[in-house]
């Protein structure tokens, strides 16, 4: 009897630290959002993933032997001024801010039209027209060169891509790509290779716009890819490069310093 009864008092120590703990530990949400590697995904053609769909028109997305020899990666490529996305349809980041981040490389830029722009990833949400794009570019006639910039479209300030000189677009070679959407103060950051960089920084009074605040939309939606929006550029094909996606409520890491 006294075997039983301490059996009992052990089970029903068990159960109660079990219920005292599960909801301890579904209280704590994973912070990351959405993860994509490719590695996972049969070779060739695709155009859908775990959490994310694509967009496409004059442009195709296929998954590839990685070019460093290890995993896979995908392969973007576009005609004239066509377009080609990994969407991730279904965001609802809290506090309506998140961090991305990816491995990237860009075969060429464009060197025609003058002021040709470009995107690679571009934010949106359900309750304004405004187009956040976090990463993207312009050819600048001026200077012979592309370089990054952070720009909106559609909303109250207008159609903007505010590029710096500090930001060269370098062909041919992988960066590793963090940028980080703030809805405190609306505020944009873009890090290459772990490194900052400042002068790409727009938040809503600070910015390539109009007078007008730049305010996010409630985002529902992140796009990443490829697409230039002048026809008859130069060159006319355009092929882009991506691995090792992820976004995450807090900045997840993994480039470098």
């Amino acid at each position: 009897m006294a075997y039983l009864t301490r059996t009992a008092a052990a089970l029903l120590a068990t159960a109660s630290a079990l219920l005292t703990a599960s909801p301890t530990a579904s209280a704590t949400p994973s912070p990351v959002l959405a993860r994509e590697s490719f590695d996972r995904l049969p070779l060739g053609p695709v155009t859908e993933g775990r959490d994310w769909t694509s967009d496409t028109s004059d442009g195709t997305l296929t998954v590839t032997p990685a070019s460093t020899g290890h995993g896979r990666e995908l392969r973007i490529r576009t005609e004239g001024n066509g377009r080609a996305f990994v969407v991730f349809p279904r965001l609802a980041p809290p506090g309506n801010s998140f961090w991305a981040r990816m491995r990237l490389r860009v075969d060429a830029f464009p060197t025609a039209p003058d002021w040709a722009h470009w995107t690679l990833a571009e934010a949106s949400g359900p309750d304004s027209p405004t187009l956040v794009r976090p990463l993207g570019g312009q050819y600048v006639p001026t200077e012979k060169r592309n370089f990054y910039g952070v720009g909106s479209d559609l909303g109250p300030t207008g159609d903007w891509t505010s590029w710096k000189t500090s930001a060269p677009a370098a062909a041919g070679k992988w960066s590793c790509v963090e940028f980080h959407l703030d809805a405190i103060d609306n505020r944009v950051t873009v890090y290459f290779d772990g490194v900052p960089q400042p002068d790409l920084t727009v938040s809503t009074d600070r910015h390539g716009g109009t007078a007008d605040p730049f305010v996010f939309p409630t985002f529902d939606k992140l796009k990443l890819g490829w697409q230039l929006y002048q026809a008859g550029p130069s060159p006319s094909s355009y092929d882009v490069r991506m691995d090792d996606i992820a976004l995450s409520t807090r900045r997840v890491g993994g480039c470098g310093s």
